[in-house]
């Protein structure tokens, strides 16, 4: 669909526009590639059956691909990179939220050794670029925070360290969950004591900006811990640069964002709009069900179910020591993002359907040509036929009805039904005299054009051009 094809076509010129080159990975990895990379998302993967040979794995993502073509090819020190493509995950559909299991995502990452944020500050600048390209200019906020800070926070807290994986997946749920069930998770079922899990509470329903940035570094205990002094120093250094791109106004330093996936090192964000996040999430005082009445059927589409959001539409982060996992080669620093197409595509079609103002475009075509006549009409193929194909040398799209004799309603409600913008009308009267009526459709019907304006057939291509370009 155009929507659609807007999609890529938008978030493909931003990555072209900042240097990037395309590159593509196989659809599936070695199992163990995958293995151990996403966090308690590992049982998410698609394992393919042994058929006497590698045990593989279809993708969950295009971010370990990457790092593990990275380490093949040596001889590649630095690198703007983006990948459109499919991957593949077990989870349960909500077709409606573009929650899928096979759906598209869209990489750019910035690989190779750079002064520190400078290439994080541009991976944050692409994603405001791509988020104003489609339309969504103040209907977004980029929500970031640094991996360092996060676990400096949960040291001085004094989570063990064998836990903070563990801790930081739950923290990650405050987005769908109140903090009384994320605490219960903690305590009860990873095994933190409470005490600390209230300390940690103080911290992660925090969020703001330069302010909580000020904050954070005015507190001696916080600062005294070298994993959160490190990660109050990059984002200090982030704001600035992301000052000069004028992204700050979008950003949104929530330190409730942990991100689940184990191979992040430092920033961490995901890009968020009305509508990511569940109608409602339970209230502190209602006791969550510890049991389903039923198992849960990952056959069944649970895009009606209110406790499911879109989720983000983008997110990424930094991630430093994971092509050093694929080789022996030194580690080579990579940032990225990922932009969930799907997600992208429902919340557009959706605020579309809300519009009354929308028209969905179904495809490209600009024009439809036409024809009517009285009593004997003939139906004018040749001279649709004639026009479509002048049309087309001209490089406009257009179309026209494949009936010989097409009645005029017919032609108008095909017309429509793909949001075809343009009408070219052709009459036996008017033909006789050179003419041919140009109309846009969808006018009101005190609109003085609503019927179409008589142009010279020998103006016809340019007349639409210059319309066209109008309406662009």
């Amino acid at each position: 669909m155009v929507i659609r094809d807007k999609i890529f076509s938008t978030i493909t010129d931003v990555f072209k526009r900042h240097g990037a080159v395309t590159i593509d990975t196989p659809v599936f990895e070695l199992k163990e590639i995958l293995s151990g990379k996403y966090g308690e998302d590992s049982k998410l993967i698609y394992d393919i059956a042994d058929q006497g040979g590698e045990i593989c794995s279809l993708r969950y993502d295009l971010t370990v691909p990457f790092a593990r073509w990275l380490a093949m090819n040596a001889s590649i020190q630095n690198i703007k990179r983006y990948h459109l493509a499919k991957v593949y995950r077990r989870d349960q559909p909500a077709m409606t939220k573009g929650r899928m299991r096979e759906f598209y995502q869209c990489d750019f990452d910035i690989a190779g050794v750079y002064d520190a944020m400078l290439p994080d500050a541009e991976v944050l600048r692409i994603a405001s670029e791509v988020f104003d390209g489609l339309g969504w200019k103040g209907k977004y906020v980029i929500k970031l925070n640094h991996r360092k800070i996060l676990d400096g926070i949960f040291e001085v807290c004094g989570v063990p360290l064998d836990k903070i994986r563990a801790i930081s997946s739950a923290v990650d749920k405050l987005d769908k969950l109140p903090w009384a069930e994320v605490r219960r998770e903690m305590t009860e079922e990873k095994g933190l004591e409470g005490e600390t899990a209230d300390k940690i509470g103080e911290f992660v329903v925090q969020k703001g900006s330069a302010d909580l940035l000020a904050q954070l570094r005015s507190n001696p205990t916080l600062t005294a811990n070298s994993s959160a002094a490190k990660g109050l120093e990059d984002m200090a250094l982030l704001f600035e640069y992301l000052t000069a791109f004028d992204v700050l106004d979008r950003i949104s330093f929530d330190l409730s964002l942990a991100r689940g996936l184990d191979y992040y090192t430092g920033v961490i964000f995901e890009i968020v709009t009305e509508g990511s996040a569940p109608a409602g999430p339970p209230s502190e005082t209602e006791k969550p069900a510890r049991k389903r009445e039923k198992p849960v059927d990952f056959e069944e589409d649970r895009s009606s179910d209110p406790s499911i959001g879109y989720g983000s539409v983008a997110a990424g982060g930094r991630y430093d020591e994971l092509v050093s996992m694929f080789s022996k080669r030194s580690q080579v620093p990579c940032v990225g993002i990922s932009f969930g197409v799907d997600r992208i595509f429902s919340i557009t079609k959706a605020r579309m359907g809300v519009s009354e103002s929308a028209s969905i475009r179904l495809t490209e075509v600009d024009v439809y040509v036409m024809a009517f006549g009285m009593k004997g009409f003939t139906g004018m193929l040749a001279e649709r036929m004639e026009v479509a194909r002048t049309l087309w040398d001209a490089g406009i799209n257009a179309e026209f009805s494949y009936k010989v004799k097409p009645k005029l309603p017919a032609q108008f409600k095909a017309a429509e039904a793909n949001g075809v913008p343009w009408a070219v009308i052709l009459g036996e009267d008017e033909q006789a005299e050179g003419k041919v009526k140009i109309k846009q459709m969808g006018l009101p019907d005190d609109h003085p054009d609503k019927n179409g304006v008589l142009v010279d057939m020998n103006d016809l291509v340019v007349e639409l051009r210059a319309r066209l370009r109008e309406a662009a």
